[in-house]
Formats: C-alpha cells, structure tokens, sequence
C-alpha cells in the first residue's frame, strides 16, 4: 500500500490543527451494548499515543458517565488533546430522549456541569447537540461566545443542522466545524451542505463514517444498543443492506485492506476540510481504523467505490421517523 501522509487538517479558516482521524468517546458509556471501562482507557490513551488530538464526547452519553471517563484518562494528557463537547440533548432516568434546550442559561449551566466532570478548566470546541427549534441559533451561539470571551471556551461548533442556520451562526461567532454524519452509505451533505461549508470556511467532523457498524458487518448487542431500533438494522432492510456490506468487502479484498479501512480512507479522500470521527471502543478496533491512513485511493477507485456502493442503495433512514423529522440538517 502507498502512505497516504498524515499531515494535521485544520478545523476550519481560524480553527486548531488536528490529527487526521478523531476518536469518538460515545459507545464506551453504553448505546451500543456493554462496555469495559478499562478497555475504553486503554484505547483512549493509544489514541493519544497514535497521535489522535481530538476527542468527541456529548454531555448526555451516559448521562455524565462519558465525560468523567474523559477526565480520567486525561488526568496527564490534557494538553496532549483537544475536546469537542455536544450539550443540549434533555432525557429522563429511564434514558429516555426527551428533546433539547439551547437557551442561553441553559447553554452555560451545561458547560459548568462538563468543565466539572472533565475535570477541566476550558473545553476546546463546544457546541449544541441539535438546534433547539424553540431559541434562535443566535441566542444560543450568543451564550457560547460570552464562554468564549470569558475562557471557558476556546471554538464554537455545530451539528446536525442546515445550510441557512450554518450561515446565521457563523454571522454571529466564527465557527470552526460542523459535525455531521457522512458516509458512503449517507452522502446527502455533499449536496448543500459541504459547499456552504467550503463557503466560509468550516471544516467537517464527520462520525458515522461506518454507518454505526453496518459497513464493517456489526450486529446491534442483545440489549442496551439503540442500534436494534434505527431502520437500516431491523428487519428487511438489514438483510438489503448486507448485499451493500458485502460488495465493499469484495472492494476491499481486491485493495488487500478491510473494510473498515476502505470506508475510512473514502471519506479521508473526499475532502481535505473532513475529519472523521471514529467510534472505536477498543485498541484492536482503534488500530484498523487508524491503517486507513496508509490507504491511498485514485479518483478512478473512489468512482468505482461509489458505483458499487450507491448512496441511494442503502435501505431504511440513519435515525428513526421522529429523529429525522426534527434534524435541521434534513431539511
């Protein structure tokens, strides 16, 4: 294979410089199963070892849990890292998903709460997990550039939303990326949203890069993984779906890497502005993942790749009705 050079990509025109691959802290505390926390230890702090610079968590993964896990892995690396924290998303004791609240106290009791648990006095990029429809994007990136200017904040993010809320916000405060899920299986925000990106100069953390484990074959865990309720892992459409799995194992098998490494080195290869945020829960899983970086892949291969695994081949939605209907980025 020819390497493929793991130069830092910059989150957007006045963001940090960061490793290439970002790690994806939320299936290490729960929504995919069981988890080892040792483990998750462990994979953080190869990460860091690898060179991997920026970690990904939300402050309801785990209801806290994820965060605190964090801030004890970094307790001597903090300034080996940068943190992007998702706040806003509201739910119950039973786990239930009970909608955002982005108002702008809400927006600084969230962050008091992170910089606590992280164990930290700043967090590198913070932004709303999902636009609040209730409060204007300028009131709640308002609120976070008041964090910003007070030092509790170094940049501003988004996800999950729309090309004319993308516009308001950076009108209101620079923002540095925009994180969205982005795959070969879920290429709609080549169409308007990436061009807007390119526009102003907003870099793309993409996570889902593995459509949550359907590209690599991974089956949703007996219990506690949301993934047994989200329509491309349920009934008929999983079984049209591994037709899809098995075409880029075929692909991958030719190029002599895995699967996971192909899907990986696709997205690497689109943009120079994305940042694939990878979910890995464990070092084996961390290590695949990061082989991508020594797959280079011809714009002969990535037609042919598209071709053979079409967006529009994919049966069933990334989230379920209710979800998609209340994405700003789906509209």
């Amino acid at each position: 294979m020819t390497t493929t050079a793991t130069r830092s990509r910059q989150l957007g025109a006045q963001g940090p410089k960061v490793f290439p691959i970002a790690l994806g802290c939320m299936g290490m505390s729960g929504m995919y199963g069981a988890t080892d926390e040792a483990e998750s230890l462990a994979t953080i702090h190869a990460a860091i070892d690898a060179g991997v610079t920026l970690l990904d968590t939300g402050d309801f993964y785990g209801m806290g849990l994820n965060e605190m896990l964090i801030g004890r892995a970094l307790h001597f690396h903090r300034d080996q890292v940068l943190l992007s924290v998702k706040f806003g998303a509201q739910r119950g004791p039973n786990g239930a998903w009970l909608g955002y609240d982005a108002r702008p106290a809400a927006v600084k009791t969230a962050l008091a709460y992170s910089l606590r648990r992280l164990g930290v006095d700043y967090i590198d990029i913070y932004r709303p997990s999902r636009l609040d429809p209730n409060v204007p994007i300028e009131d709640t990136i308002g609120a976070i550039a008041e964090m910003v200017q007070a030092g509790y904040v170094r940049h501003i993010g988004l996800s999950e939303v729309g090309p004319e809320t993308i516009r308001r916000a950076a009108a209101v405060h620079p923002i540095v990326d925009l994180q969205i899920e982005y795959a070969l299986v879920s290429r709609k925000p080549e169409a308007k949203i990436f061009p807007v990106l390119e526009e102003l100069g907003i870099a793309a953390t993409t996570y889902g890069t593995l459509s949550r484990g359907l590209l690599s074959g991974s089956q949703p865990a007996a219990s506690g993984d949301f993934r047994a309720y989200l329509p491309r892992f349920t009934g008929e459409n999983l079984n049209r779906n591994r037709q899809i799995v098995e075409r880029l194992k075929e692909m991958a098998a030719a190029k002599g890497v895995t699967p996971v490494q192909l899907a990986v080195a696709w997205a690497l290869a689109k943009q120079s502005f994305i940042v694939p945020i990878i979910g890995a829960r464990t070092r084996a899983q961390l290590a695949e993942s990061l082989g991508a970086l020594q797959v280079k892949l011809t714009a002969e291969e990535i037609a042919a790749l598209e071709a053979a695994v079409p967006a529009g081949a994919v049966a069933g939605t990334r989230y379920d009705e209710m979800q998609m209907r209340n994405l700003d980025s789906e509209k």
